[in-house]
């Protein structure tokens, strides 16, 4: 799933990026003054980076997002391993106490028999 999300945050990326060197060749050969055309190249890379800024910011979000999911999956892991081992112990101390009740109590009828 997070590959996925990568490679269309890629592709997106890939395509703006195309959109703009292509807007920004169509205006540097466009018939029109020096003027002009430097008033629209700066405002096209102003627009360029405001775009560039919130990709970088929902990018951002993206991956904080993803770190918070993953801690938390981490976390309750973590918890369910320890639940497990707790539960382990006490079935291991259990099956001993039980095995060694089983031995007193052979133990004494064997003594029985003996003597």
């Amino acid at each position: 799933m997070s590959t996925t999300n990568d490679t269309v945050l890629a592709g997106a990326l890939v395509l703006m990026a195309g959109a703009i060197v292509g807007a920004g060749v169509a205006l540097l050969f466009a018939p029109q003054s020096g003027k002009r055309t430097r008033r629209d190249l700066t405002r096209i890379s102003r627009k360029v980076k405001e775009q560039a800024a919130d990709a970088v910011e929902e990018f951002s979000e993206t991956v904080h997002d993803m770190v918070d999911s993953v801690s938390d999956k981490a976390a309750d892991l973590l918890d369910k391993g320890k639940d497990l081992a707790l539960s382990a112990k006490k079935d291991v101390l259990k099956t001993i106490e039980e095995g060694q009740a089983k031995l007193e109590k052979d133990k004494l009828r064997l003594a029985k028999l003996l003597g």
